[in-house]
């Protein structure tokens, strides 16, 4: 990555210093932050290497650049609207836009479209010469077609371009998302790994520094003499399996100098690609490839005059799941999967998973929601498995009101249970939370959903079915009590009825001046005290109302009813 690094600060900075002294374009860069984001490429989640590439791309830009940075998916799961423009547009914004970066948190959906109209409107396309640079991991999830939303923005603008960086997408899924940059004039760039996410970047970004007009072609350069190469190493997955000659897979090749042990020692170099051929310094090495969560490694003797051409066997397998709510349904992006080897921790993902593993005892938990399932397989070396994973879940959305038509605003805390009950009377609890609206992806099933907000509680029996969204409308038939002492007086609210030991239920209790609390609806006694001062009021609380009792002063060892 070093290399890359440097590369692409060299390329910016000559784009910037070749050009003539034009107004450069105004730009907005589009970080994907939905969930996907936090899957691995070679050991290293894919939201880091596009911070690292932020990074270094932007970090000696054109002072008359003006570039703006917005993201999506980064503040919760299941918004579409979940878009923000992090960094308005401006002159010498490269430091800004990576501290930015630096703290997103991907979680939520993939509104691809409305980000690129959102950050099109920014910067007045429809008046000025504009252009959005996507970098996205997945495919637009809030039902918008891109292809018309780029067509459309086109005929609007004045000059408007959009450039797509497509990290990690298959070509299917690039051809699915490249209409946006191909129906505006711009390019589509595809990045298996960060060195190709900071050569796309670096690419998108000049143009935008180039502005217009393009410098005629020079003369291209006579091509320089093939460098020789005194390595060329090749792998399979199984013995006897066929070599992989292709870039299909992310394979990475490390060499270490020998320790006195034989394995592993002083970290020598990286490179990438099936088809590496490498020039390494005559010597004893420890050649290491990745691919995935698979390695192998061996020691090689490089020679003058000579080819070392050791080949590796991966021992490995391709492991494909395709997880889905139910039969039929799409692949759940906001699906989760972690692998474990012989019982051991291998390799997470999210969404689709195609990874390459060890082959031996496996284990998949898949989880959408709240409900998983767990896999397991025993792969041979070579073998791929490619399995659909339905989990079979439905979604649960709970709205709650004080009475019909007065919404409950506070975080009313519900906690979701099993309707099975235990030997010991107890249940299992499946999940919660704290909101006036929650929703739950839940395995089919019976269950019940416990309320509490303040003094007053309840409990929802509920089911869920495969495939199927349920309502769940909590009516809490409750009204706020607003009380306000004389000082930091105990208030503690009871039963205006006694049971038949003569007691009275406690409902909610704090201290002066103020204290608020729901309370369903009927008659109640405030009880306060201050030192040996104490007084009892009754009220009464109506559903969707709000009663406020002032507590007046009393003479000091006296007592009021």
């Amino acid at each position: 990555m070093q290399f890359w690094k440097k590369f692409a600060l060299g390329a910016v900075a000559a784009v910037g210093l070749a050009i003539p002294a034009v107004a450069a374009e105004r730009a907005v860069i589009v970080l994907d932050g939905s969930g996907s984001m936090w899957a691995q490429i070679d050991g290293k989640a894919r939201i880091t290497i596009a911070r690292e590439t932020l990074s270094s791309v932007l970090a000696d830009l054109p002072e008359d650049l003006e570039l703006g940075f917005m993201t999506y998916g980064h503040r919760e799961k299941g918004n579409c609207g979940d878009i923000e423009m992090l960094v308005e547009p401006a002159a010498g914004t490269g430091p800004a836009i990576a501290a930015a970066a630096d703290g997103i948190n991907p979680k939520g959906m993939t509104p691809i479209s409305d980000a690129v109209r959102l950050a099109a409107e920014d910067l007045r396309f429809t008046e000025e010469k504009a252009t959005v640079i996507l970098i996205t991991d997945g495919l637009e999830t809030c039902e918008v077609d891109p292809c018309k939303l780029a067509t459309e923005l086109e005929a609007q603008g004045i000059d408007f371009t959009t450039h797509v960086l497509g990290f990690g997408l298959s070509d299917e899924e690039g051809q699915q998302v490249a209409c946006l940059a191909e129906n505006t004039g711009g390019q589509y760039l595809s990045a298996a790994d960060g060195a190709g996410l900071v050569d796309a970047l670096t690419k998108t970004v000049a143009q935008v520094v180039q502005a217009e007009p393009e410098p005629a072609p020079a003369p291209e350069p006579e091509p320089e003499p093939v460098a020789a190469y005194n390595l060329k190493p090749t792998v399979s997955f199984a013995e006897g399996g066929p070599d992989l000659v292709d870039e299909t897979y992310d394979i990475v090749w490390s060499w270490y100098k020998p320790n006195a042990e034989g394995g592993e020692g002083e970290y020598v170099g990286t490179d990438y690609y099936a088809r590496f051929e490498g020039t390494l310094e005559p010597g004893k090495y420890i050649l290491k490839v990745e691919i995935g969560s698979a390695s192998a490694s061996q020691p090689i003797t490089i020679q003058d005059g000579k080819i070392a051409k050791p080949h590796f066997v991966l021992n490995a397998a391709i492991l494909k799941l395709h997880p889905m709510s139910s039969e039929g349904a799409e692949v759940s992006e906001d699906a989760s999967t972690e692998v474990n080897l012989n019982g051991e921790y291998l390799a997470y993902d999210y969404g689709d998973v195609n990874l390459v593993v060890p082959a031996g005892a496996l284990e998949a938990i898949v989880t959408i929601g709240e409900a998983s399932v767990s896999r397991t397989y025993n792969p041979k070396a070579g073998e791929t498995i490619d399995e659909d994973v339905i989990l079979g879940t439905g979604v649960v959305f709970f709205t709650s009101e004080y009475a019909p038509g007065s919404k409950v605003e506070d975080d009313i805390f519900m906690e979701i249970f099993e309707a099975k009950v235990a030997l010991d009377g107890s249940r299992k609890s499946v999940a919660y939370g704290y909101n006036g609206e929650q929703d739950y992806e839940l395995p089919a099933g019976d269950y019940v959903m416990d309320y509490k907000l303040d003094g007053t509680s309840g409990q929802v029996p509920f089911s869920v079915a495969t495939a199927e969204r349920t309502d769940v409308p909590v009516l809490l038939n409750a009204g706020v009590l607003a009380i306000t002492t004389p000082t930091d007086d105990y208030v503690e609210i009871f039963s205006a009825s006694k049971d038949i030991a003569g007691n009275r239920k406690s409902f909610d209790y704090g201290y002066g001046p103020n204290v608020q609390t729901t309370l369903a609806a009927g008659d109640y006694v405030v009880f306060s005290k201050k030192n040996d001062v104490e007084s009892e009021t009754p009220v009464t609380i109506k559903a969707g109302e709000r009663f406020e009792l002032t507590i007046e002063p009393a003479a000091p060892g006296g007592k009021t009813k």
